[in-house]
């Protein structure tokens, strides 16, 4: 483990790969080897591509990686696919998008399936983040899986959140109404050479009037994948945000308030394993239970009973 760490603070591919395994199977080194690359993260800029399915997001991020790269930045990906609900597998086929980069020494591409998370990311995606972070590298763009109105756990873990919309996807006024809008620092409306394009980007512009946002409105960009239009201006939008957030002191703000949520969402979780190691399949859980089977005690009434009793707790 130490030699993979060293191995990775160097900035070596393989150590990061290997790390990142080490992540997705829940090894128990795990816990070790975050906390020792903790202290050299903090340093990347970390960007989330969201969308709907085949909105290009692979292409986008692509396209991206060229104008990043000409910039002399290095460039971490990570791609996060649906996994199958029958066999828990994933085809990570984001990677054969960005052949174009697979030998470029400055751009790392990591694939991921979601397991089972309902959020567009995998469990692990903030985990694989920090060891791309602590490699050294610039710029990190995460592409979720293909979503809709309430998968939105990216605006969690991403300094600048694009949301990526395209022409021919049906009513976009009903994609982008619920949550989508709120997450959205740059909207990019992909494929615009397509016809409607134009369109697209007029409804954008009028939620964005009517909406009530921040000193910040995000800017509504259309881009090309296929003609390369576009892609600086993107780049420049995203970059733009950052410059407004660390202007406006709210960069480290936002890291602080995501740095609370998770502490608290990994309170949550292991209070959870407690409940289920000291109570689950328990005498007080069975006398409890066997109670509100008999309608003799209400479920929230059980719950608060098994919490005082089974686990101390005064509430």
């Amino acid at each position: 483990m130490h030699s993979l760490v060293e191995g990775l603070l160097q900035g070596n591919k393989r150590s990061a790969a290997k790390l990142i395994t080490i992540i997705e199977n829940q090894e128990p080194q795990k816990e070790e080897m975050l906390a020792q690359i903790f202290p050299h993260t903090g340093n990347a800029f970390i960007i989330g591509i969201t969308g709907s399915p085949g909105a290009g997001k692979s292409s986008l991020v692509d396209s991206l990686i060229r104008t990043i790269r000409s910039e002399n930045k290095t460039v971490g990906i990570i791609a996060v696919d649906p996994s199958s609900p029958f066999t828990g597998g994933a085809l990570l086929g984001d990677r054969i998008r960005m052949q174009e980069h697979a030998l470029d020494p400055g751009v790392f591409i990591r694939s991921m399936g979601t397991r089972g998370s309902l959020g567009g990311l995998a469990h692990t995606t903030r985990d694989a983040l920090r060891v791309l972070d602590a490699m050294g590298i610039d710029v990190i763009l995460i592409e979720t899986v293909g979503v809709g109105q309430s998968e939105l756990d990216i605006m969690n873990v991403a300094d600048t959140t694009v949301v990526v919309l395209t022409p021919g996807a049906g009513d976009h006024i009903q994609t982008i109404k619920a949550g989508i809008m709120e997450i959205a620092d740059v909207f990019a409306v992909n494929k615009g050479d397509l016809p409607g394009a134009d369109k697209v980007v007029t409804e954008v512009e009028a939620m964005l009037d009517l909406g009530c946002h921040t000193s910040w409105r995000p800017p509504v960009i259309k881009t090309s994948n296929l003609k390369q239009q576009g892609i600086n201006e993107l780049w420049e939008a995203i970059n733009k945000h950052k410059q407004f957030l660390i202007a406006n002191g709210l960069w480290e703000e936002n890291r602080k308030k995501r740095f609370e949520q998770e502490v608290l969402e990994i309170v949550e979780l292991e209070l959870r394993k407690t409940i289920h190691k000291k109570v689950v399949d328990t005498p007080l859980m069975h006398e409890i239970l066997q109670q509100v089977l008999e309608r003799k005690l209400a479920p929230y009434n059980a719950a608060i009973s098994i919490i005082r009793q089974g686990l101390n707790l005064k509430i």
